[in-house]
């Protein structure tokens, strides 16, 4: 039975027939998903199943005790449901400034309220979409075993992912309002990115306020000690739906239908204006009063250097997918400033993290470069240029870890100029590989950066390795001294140093 044209649930066939072409993503991608790939996530899906059973099998041979098993399943939903705002921000931005279809249907004889309806709609299966498909084999492996009471996982799903589409929603359009169009895109990217790792930064907030070790193994433990998180308290709900207790799944159905209700009521309004607003965020600025005026009173080298800067700054997608890697920084580096201690691991991590960070920001200023032919016509060295555009990227990561790596340097001199020594040269290393190695792409590809050039992405993975392994080293046998160490740390150093060389035979010609 097919829907009327222009009835809300043709409107909604046609918003998920977007989503299935790959068009409510990226415009530039509009043909289905191919015959292979279909194959490959079907056999995926069917061993997720497979592996589901056993596990679910063995779960019923010890006793589903759902007083217990709330506790894990409550922390994972509202893990996921930090994701699914993430997601959810993602989403809402693109379908108010990325689409670029809704001059067409607000113009259209079709109601308004249903196309903002069907558009949150559309946003909430989209955040469900691979929750759906990552979960959905326990629910239906824990029914086969003779548990139907996990079905309520589908419904959680469903809810979580309705709530989270209309906070993403609720929340881009109060940015419009505060913010402005323009600012919102920018704003909403870079939510949208530290969203997606609050929870890891939640998860490590008591441990890094610790002191001293007379407080506890941990968060775990913390919780655990007070009667208000017991098996019996309200807060674990979430993990009792999942398991299908019939009053928290009708309490998440109804809390999910109000959000939608009174989202599509209350912003419908807001949401036209919201268009009418990002309409104009493509116009140009006016023209300055008075005379135009050219100051060229910084050298070649600084002035690449203040551009590149300026055109990152200027990106909010990419601003939003290197934001995550900063934010990983965060727990390495406040035990550092807190007390000046660090351990290998800490300082093999803040090597390894600030490695990633450098071959990324590379790849941004020196492989996606926008105007490269006119670079080479430019009346400038080349290699100037080349070194303008490798310490743009190399400097940031340098000067994210300069302050606890001095703090570190005052309190434990040897470990700080250790742990100096391996970041430092990892950061360089990383640069070069990318700027050796590397293949020129848009922008748009960061994400997929790894896939186009797996030469440059596995040099530069193993260097990172080596300089992180070779900080480990150095530290552990700076404190223990053992003979086997020495000649680990002289075995890894020279494989750093031989990716190296290889990514410099391997070079190619970048601008």
């Amino acid at each position: 039975m097919s829907a009327a044209p222009g009835s809300t649930l043709w409107l909604l066939r046609h918003e998920l027939r977007l989503a299935w072409h790959g068009a409510a993503l990226n415009k530039n991608r509009t043909r289905r998903p191919g015959g292979a790939t279909i194959a490959i996530w079907v056999v995926g899906w069917l061993a997720l199943h497979v592996v589901a059973f056993l596990l679910m099998r063995e779960l019923d041979r010890d006793g589903m005790d759902a007083a217990h098993l709330a506790i894990p399943l409550t922390v994972m939903v509202i893990t996921c449901a930090t994701f699914m705002l993430s997601s959810a921000l993602r989403s809402a931005v693109l379908s108010l400034f990325e689409r670029g279809d809704l001059d067409l249907l607000l113009s259209s004889p079709l109601p308004s309220r249903s196309i903002f309806a069907v558009r949150l709609l559309g946003i909430a299966a989209a955040v469900a979409t691979p929750y759906v498909f990552l979960a959905g084999p326990f629910a239906t492996a824990a029914l086969l075993v003779g548990h139907p009471g996990w079905l309520g996982l589908y419904v959680m799903i469903g809810t979580s992912a309705m709530v989270m589409a209309c906070a993403g929603m609720l929340l881009t359009l109060a940015l419009v309002r505060v913010l402005g169009a323009r600012r919102t895109r920018v704003v909403a990217q870079v939510v949208a990115a530290v969203a997606g790792a609050l929870l890891f930064l939640l998860s490590q907030a008591y441990n890094l306020t610790r002191h001293d070790d007379s407080a506890g193994p941990g968060l775990l433990a913390f919780l655990a000690s007070h009667r208000a998180f017991g098996t019996d308290s309200a807060l674990w709900l979430p993990g009792h739906a999942v398991l299908g207790a019939p009053l928290p799944l009708l309490a998440a159905v109804l809390l999910a239908g109000l959000a939608f209700a009174l989202t599509v009521h209350r912003t419908h309004g807001f949401f036209v204006h919201g268009l009418q607003q990002a309409a104009g965020t493509g116009r140009a600025r006016t023209r300055p009063a008075g005379a135009l005026r050219f100051r060229f009173r910084r050298s070649l080298f600084d002035t690449i250097v203040i551009k590149e800067w300026r055109l990152i700054a200027r990106d909010p997608n990419l601003i939003a997918q290197v934001l995550l890697q900063l934010i990983y920084l965060v727990p390495l580096l406040l035990p550092v400033l807190r007390d000046g201690k660090t351990g290998p691991s800490i300082g093999a991590a803040l090597t390894l993290l600030c490695s990633s960070l450098a071959g990324s920001l590379t790849w941004i200023v020196v492989l996606a470069e926008d105007a490269s032919d006119l670079l080479l016509s430019a009346p400038a060295p080349r290699r100037t240029i080349q070194l303008a555009k490798l310490a743009a990227a190399t400097m940031p990561p340098l000067l994210l870890v300069a302050l606890p790596l001095c703090w570190l340097i005052a309190h434990a001199p040897l470990t700080g100029l250790l742990f100096a020594f391996t970041v430092c040269a990892a950061v360089l290393s990383a640069g070069l590989i990318v700027l050796w190695t590397g293949r020129p792409a848009p922008r748009s590809d960061f994400k997929t950066r790894g896939k186009e050039n797996f030469l440059c992405s596995v040099l530069e993975m193993i260097g990172s390795l080596c300089w992180a392994g070779l900080g480990w080293l150095l530290t552990a046998l700076a404190t223990q001294g053992a003979a086997w160490m020495a000649v680990a740390a002289a075995v890894v150093l020279a494989l750093g140093l031989g990716v190296l060389l290889l990514a410099w035979l391997l070079r190619r010609h970048p601008v």
